[in-house]
């Protein structure tokens, strides 16, 4: 496993575990960041990503991006 900060982009990864506290986790969630669904990486701009979610496109900085494990 290794976080998906290290994903390049256009690459579509499978989520395996995300880790952090409860409510980070389930903001996460909420997201759509659950374990077994499949993210697109859409860019990266100064190590914060662009991801495709479902139907959704939504950016995170590198710390949150560290806590979810492909």
């Amino acid at each position: 496993m290794m976080p998906l900060s290290m994903a390049k982009t256009g690459e579509t990864v499978t989520i395996r575990k995300i880790t952090g506290r409860d409510e980070v986790r389930q903001h996460l969630a909420e997201l759509g960041f659950v374990a077994d669904s499949q993210v697109t990486v859409v860019n990266e701009i100064a190590g914060n990503l662009i991801l495709q979610v479902k139907d959704s496109r939504i950016a995170l900085d590198r710390t949150m991006a560290n806590r979810i494990m492909i």
